[in-house]
């Protein structure tokens, strides 16, 4: 299966960058290299771009499409989180741009054998890289009742969690939990089929939680994004598109932070704690897609693009 993913928030992501034609750029979710084409058609031949995925599948689709870019792009299979090591192997410790799109591709979701979706059965997967050996299926068979109900509950936001729970822990003392089929219905059995009648897929924020468990999402940006911003050079800006609430207030949080992270008491009255502002918050509403980018692409709907600017 071809490796595909329509960019979200396209142009708004590219034009939020202020591409600079000799500029040093990084795309942190490379993807299929739809995001980095763009900033690449906008570099002259002292302009850079790092692709950075953790996805082998990726990495490849991404070298096809961005090939007649030549040395102007460089890959890396990794994950975002290491981005200042990974830069500072090309003698990098400053760049103009930072993009981060933190939705799973279309061809994650769609091929059935990377086990991410809940429509089709297959084996219990769910990594974004492959070289890792842990995957959702030991999730599902070790984690303790409570562990299952907290991810569920915290990373799918699902009000049936605890239900949830007990019916995995329930069905797999009979037997192993191997695939997506199987995980789909023990979580049908867990809510009320009246209550399934009115929502969309009964498994989709159960498998939302799982997959950000495994591949510790929110944790790698928590972790990650104000060291990012550092990397910035004076002027440089990061966009981040999110699908979900969770990511959303992470970003938006430490964005705020990082514009004002004076902690001194506000009666004050001068800041004494020495925190200095790392630049500004450029989108004070996020940007979301048109009716018309939904129309032509649902996944895009719950996108929101955030921009900062580091100060000059």
């Amino acid at each position: 299966m071809r490796f595909e993913h329509k960019s979200v928030l396209l142009q708004e992501t590219v034009s939020g960058l202020h591409v600079k034609p000799e500029g040093t750029y990084v795309d942190g979710t490379l993807g299929g290299g739809g995001h980095a084409y763009e900033v690449s058609k906008k570099l002259s031949d002292l302009g850079r771009i790092i692709g950075i995925d953790q996805d082998d599948a990726a990495i490849l689709a991404a070298k096809n499409r961005l090939k007649n870019f030549g040395s102007k792009v460089t890959f890396i299979q990794s994950n975002y989180c290491h981005m200042r090591e990974e830069l500072l192997k090309f003698h990098i410790t400053g760049v103009d741009g930072i993009l981060l799109d933190l939705g799973v591709s279309s061809y994650q979701l769609d091929e059935t054998e990377r086990g991410f979706t809940y429509r089709e059965d297959a084996l219990l997967d769910m990594r974004m890289d492959r070289r890792n050996s842990y995957t959702a299926k030991n999730i599902v068979n070790e984690y303790s009742e409570q562990e299952l109900y907290r991810i569920i509950h915290n990373y799918g936001e699902e009000k049936f969690a605890k239900n949830i729970a007990k019916h995995i822990v329930l069905f797999r003392k009979t037997k192993e939990i191997t695939t997506t089929g199987q995980l789909v219905e023990i979580i049908k059995g867990a809510i009320p089929m009246k209550v399934q009648k009115t929502m969309g897929h009964p498994a989709k924020r159960t498998f939302q939680a799982i997959r950000i468990e495994l591949n510790q999402e929110l944790e790698v940006l928590k972790n990650s994004l104000e060291d990012m911003i550092t990397l910035l050079n004076p002027g440089g800006r990061i966009c981040v598109i999110t699908f979900h609430s969770l990511e959303d207030r992470i970003v938006k949080s430490i964005f705020r932070r990082s514009e004002h992270p004076c902690i001194c008491p506000p009666d004050f009255p001068a800041c004494v704690c020495g925190k200095k502002s790392l630049g500004q918050v450029v989108t004070r509403k996020p940007i979301v897609p048109s009716k018309e980018e939904i129309q032509e692409n649902k996944r895009a709907k719950s996108a929101k693009l955030r921009i900062f600017e580091r100060s000059m």
